[in-house]
């Protein structure tokens, strides 16, 4: 499994050089943990323990087991505190808000009132043209992805 540890503050929780990491669950593949500033009580963070970027890096058989892990620790995290919602967060680019290089879900344990906020825009005023183009443009790039 490769580990780039230069500079990358996940690939440290993975190696356990951080002595801070609030690490809730570990196996093969992935390592789970609090963030430093959690946005709620219970916000979780899930990494590859290899190292990848972001989902355009990511291999189907590390996703695999990172969405399998995701969906464990999602069970997990609504066991023990008993949210009204869960929000699962993955970020890519620094438009995204991405801010660690390093492929992460959050799971965010969500509560009426709670400091998260609303995540979705009121309302957006797309064109219908413009609605149409990006649909024929993904759709093309849709037909030439590989089974």
């Amino acid at each position: 499994m490769a580990v780039n540890k230069d500079g990358c503050p996940f690939c440290e929780i993975v190696l356990r050089d951080d002595p801070d990491a609030r690490e809730v669950y570990r196996d093969e593949y992935v390592v789970a943990f609090f963030p430093t500033e959690p946005a709620v009580l219970g916000h979780t963070m899930v990494v590859p323990r290899k190292h990848v970027a972001d989902i355009w890096k990511l291999d189907e058989e590390t996703a695999g087991h990172l969405a399998r892990a995701t969906v464990r620790l999602a069970g997990a995290i609504r066991e023990a505190l008993h949210p009204e919602g869960l929000n699962v967060i993955q970020s890519n680019g620094e438009a995204a808000t991405q801010t660690v290089f390093h492929l992460h879900v959050h799971l965010v344990p969500r509560w009426d009132g709670d400091a998260m906020g609303p995540i979705w825009p009121e309302g957006t005023d797309y064109s219908e043209a413009g609605k149409d183009d990006t649909l024929v443009r993904v759709r093309e790039a849709c037909r030439s992805m590989k089974p």
